[in-house]
């Protein structure tokens, strides 16, 4: 979320920056907005009038009473009513304004930075740079879902008549498979220094808010029928919303933390045909990371985190890319957006394995998360967040990229960096 001043000062800016983000629907909510400001700011004038001028008649009332002049101070007394009155009203306008106001500046796009290429959509996203070659094996591969199989890993017909679609059982070496990325995941990321969490699988509305847009929210979020309560999408809205309201000295910061949580989405739509498996799935889990910090360092801190995702990935021997997402790509809230690819050896392409995000201070201002400085003055940190894994599609490249068959029976070598996961073994063979 933007400020409002901000807004206020450089209104063609911002209508610039809808534009390049192909959201001219969005438009009108400056001027909107604006207008709101100035209504609220009379409003508020006008209330300051008031209640200065009812403690100079109350004063005026005592002197005129010390007098014994009754019938004036009678009439101030009826004047003083008359004004608590409309102070009353303007107190309630105010209030109003102030949310009409809240929810108009919340729709409002956060302004991107001028190193995002402009692009209406996905298809216009940029390739900042390749690692590691594509494997092209001499045998079919198999659909990932069918791999799974062959190891009895999974059963999603079990899962439907037990939650429906979108839901499935690993099972066996597959299962602990899943569990083993999750943990090496885990040590990956205490060895860069962040600090390990486990946060609430529930946020209250008033972080939803802070943490992401309206139709994110609208896509995404399973909300608990009779609670104030949503099951998160991602860890990161549970692990900023971790600092909601807090003031944070600046000698502390940056604050890293990596977190293990289930995931709880909707995935409305359709989404191909490529995806039936378990590419998008009401529940999975998921390793992430986020930081926050100085204004002044999120940038640096925006290129380690991605980076950090391709290191892992590739100390899985998964060769990936990474992609620039364009102005029209990007989420409202964010100011710059890396997406980081897997290569599928069974669909001869890339698919997305990770998201890095930098969203500036957009998330702070909405959930109040300060930083006082070494000179006193307090100011709105930086928030950022990145996917370290999220085991399905994880499963699904590792999987993949490291199928083997030889006389027609299927393997799956384990990568060095798993093995201490997996019990000491190199290697899972197929039973069917």
């Amino acid at each position: 979320m933007l400020d409002i001043r901000f807004v206020k000062e450089n209104p063609e800016l911002v209508k610039a920056n809808i534009r390049k983000k192909f959201k001219d629907h969005k438009l009108p909510l400056v001027d909107e907005a604006i207008a709101l400001y100035d209504e609220k700011l009379a409003t508020n004038k006008r209330a300051d009038e008031l209640r200065s001028n009812r403690n100079k008649i109350s004063k005026e009332i005592g002197a005129l009473m010390g007098q014994g002049k009754k019938e004036e101070a009678e009439a101030k007394k009826q004047l003083v009513a008359e004004q608590a009155e409309e102070l009353k009203n303007l107190a309630e306008k105010e209030t109003v304004l102030e949310a009409k106001l809240r929810e108009v500046m919340l729709k409002i796009p956060n302004i991107v930075d001028d190193s995002v290429p402009v692009g209406k959509d996905d298809s216009e996203n940029v390739e900042v740079q390749q690692f590691g070659e594509q494997t092209h094996p001499d045998f079919e591969v198999p659909y990932h879902t069918d791999i799974m199989a062959l190891f009895d890993g999974i059963d999603k017909e079990a899962a439907g008549r037990v939650a429906g679609e979108g839901f499935y059982y690993l099972m066996g070496d597959i299962a602990r498979l899943h569990s083993a990325v999750t943990a090496y995941a885990r040590d990956f990321m205490i060895n860069k220094g962040f600090t390990y969490c486990i946060p609430p699988f529930m946020i209250r509305s008033s972080v939803v808010d802070g943490v992401m847009s309206f139709e994110e929210m609208d896509a995404m979020m399973y909300k608990i029928e009779g609670e104030d309560l949503y099951l998160i999408g991602t860890s990161e809205h549970s692990m900023i919303g971790k600092f909601k309201d807090t003031m944070t000295d600046e000698a502390k910061l940056p604050l890293t933390l990596t977190s293990y949580s289930p995931c709880f989405r909707k995935e409305k739509g359709a989404h191909g045909i490529e995806e039936r498996g378990i590419y998008r799935i009401h529940q999975f889990e998921k390793q992430e990371m986020i930081v926050i910090c100085k204004p002044e360092e999120s940038m640096e801190w925006f290129h380690k985190m991605w980076s950090y995702s391709v290191e892992l990935f590739r100390s899985m021997d998964i060769p990936v890319r990474t992609l620039e997402c364009c102005t029209g790509d990007l989420a409202d809230l964010k100011v710059k957006s890396y997406d980081v690819e897997a290569w599928s050896p069974k669909q001869g392409k890339y698919f997305e394995v990770c998201s890095c995000s930098n969203l500036g201070d957009a998330q702070a201002r909405r959930l109040g998360i300060r930083v006082k400085g070494e000179d006193g003055k307090k100011y709105l940190a930086h928030t950022l967040n990145n996917t370290v894994v999220a085991p399905p599609r994880m499963l699904i490249a590792l999987l993949e990229n490291n199928l083997e068959c030889t006389d027609g029976k299927y393997s799956v070598r384990i990568p060095e960096a798993l093995q201490p996961y997996m019990g000491g073994a190199k290697r899972l063979v197929a039973v069917h």
